[in-house]
């Protein structure tokens, strides 16, 4: 017997302790630290030791993960983890991704996942019929949204620069010109990198009092780069802004993008998915014009890092990017089945599909939309709190479930100390932000585990911090 594998009994001890620690680590949430104060000789041990030359064994392992790792892990699954767009997992999650891991499928061609090819198949069907995209629509699961951002400009790439897949971009060309907006996430700017376009190639335009992308600069922006012998090429609308949650006005940049023949990439890894909610829609309508849009179903459909999401209205351009001839990977094509080593650059892929799956068959759509409401109805409540708090000023429009806001007269220096102060008393874990030159505090609640009652600590903590500085 291989020296890898369990023994009857060793499996089934492991089996208990994992089933204990989940159990353990589910009921101690709400009481736990946010932000580990790291045991750094503890932490250092695992550099000086760095593996055994004999195993420790099932039990040896799990008192390592249970006294080393979970107490130097930051716990994201905190009802008052606020600080990123980062939501907890779903109570399935841990099991679906056990059983991805045991099958150990590679997603590339399909002889080698057959399952895991459908599975990925309904998910972006699923995914592509919510953006409200046409039976033409292709798509490929990635490690987030950034990744689904450069794929989707290396797709535009092939599909608006001839030659491109063969040749490169050509220094004797008009150089290539993205547009987005100065809100928009920096995985934009990197991408420009990594594809030869650069970053000095990037127009940031400016934004209204919304902090959505002002279209009249944006359109003033492109005719002076036409006159001036560039080629605009692609715009990089937002849905959803990292720091505020603006949604851009997706229907009249998608109408200038078909006036002039551009590219429109629809960045919805923070909120392209809250078009779950039915009241959501309009705002985010012109979506579903979009060329692109990249979405993250490890934020609002709440599955364990990693699992983000690219998907093109017409599929066979996002084939044509990647897909190239290998024959010691060919199999006969199957109608039901998909190739995903042709939609995107990795070769070996892990099953990720599977915990987003799995999460809609246990719970079913609806119980998604639910969360996905609570945390834009618990955004407005910290929003009205924050309103109703002579010496709390919000510093801009609540529009999904990013509340950001000032302590009135208080400093940079003032705002870092608070949330420092928060975090180490373990009211909450909030983030910094800076918006229209102004510092101030972001809370981003994508948790499905908040409750009005975490809220209201929150609040009640803040004024407290407010009287206590107009004494």
């Amino acid at each position: 017997m291989s020296e890898l594998v369990l023994t009857d009994e060793e499996r089934a001890r492991a089996g208990e302790r994992l089933v204990a620690l989940l159990d353990r680590y589910e009921r101690g949430l709400p009481e736990s630290r946010l932000l580990p104060e790291p045991d750094r000789d503890q932490l250092a041990t695992l550099l000086a030791d760095l593996v055994p030359e004999k195993g420790i064994g099932v039990d040896g392992l799990f008192d390592r993960l249970e006294n080393t790792i979970l107490p130097n892990s930051t716990t994201v699954a905190h009802p008052r983890f606020l600080a990123y767009v980062l939501g907890p997992p779903n109570g399935v999650a841990a099991y679906a991704e056990a059983v991805a891991a045991t099958i150990n499928q590679n997603c590339n061609f399909w002889q080698l996942s057959p399952a895991a090819s459908v599975v990925e198949r309904a998910v972006l069907e699923w995914l592509a019929s919510i953006v409200g995209f046409p039976a033409t629509a292709k798509g490929i699961l990635t490690g987030g949204g950034s990744l689904a951002t450069l794929q989707a400009l290396a797709t535009a790439l092939d599909d608006r620069v001839p030659g491109f897949r063969r040749t490169g971009l050509q220094r004797s060309a008009p150089p290539l010109v993205i547009y987005t907006s100065v809100e928009a996430h920096r995985s934009v700017d990197r991408a420009a990198a990594i594809l030869g376009i650069g970053v000095d190639h990037v127009r940031h335009i400016t934004v209204d009092d919304q902090n959505r992308m002002d279209v009249d600069a944006l359109t003033a922006v492109i005719d002076a780069d036409r006159e001036a012998g560039l080629r605009p090429w692609c715009v990089v609308a937002t849905c959803g802004t990292v720091a505020t949650g603006s949604v851009d006005p997706l229907d009249a940049i998608a109408d200038l993008c078909e006036e002039q023949d551009l590219w429109l990439h629809v960045d919805g890894a923070y909120g392209g998915l809250f078009l779950l909610c039915e009241e959501m829609r309009e705002l985010m309508r012109g979506a579903a014009r979009a060329d692109s849009i990249s979405m993250d179903p490890h934020k609002l459909l709440f599955a364990p890092l990693e699992a983000g999401c690219l998907l093109v209205r017409d599929g066979a351009k996002l084939r044509a990017a990647y897909a190239f001839d290998s024959s010691y990977l060919t199999v006969a094509e199957d109608p039901l089945m998909t190739d995903y080593m042709d939609y995107g650059p990795q070769l070996s892929r892990s099953f990720k599909a599977l915990k987003v799956w799995s999460a809609l068959q246990a719970f079913g759509v609806d119980s998604f939309r639910v969360a996905t409401r609570r945390t834009l109805e618990l955004a407005q409540h910290f929003a009205r709190g924050v309103e109703a708090t002579t010496g709390l000023t919000l510093l801009a429009p609540v529009t999904l479930t990013a509340v950001c806001f000032v302590v009135d007269d208080a400093s940079h220096s003032d705002h870092t100390k608070l949330l420092e102060t928060l975090a180490a008393e373990n009211t909450a874990l909030l983030g910094p932000v800076m918006i229209n030159g102004r510092h101030g505090i972001r809370a981003c609640i994508t948790n499905h585990r908040t409750t009005t009652e975490d809220i209201d600590l929150i609040l009640a903590r803040l004024r407290e911090v407010v009287a206590s500085r107009q004494r």
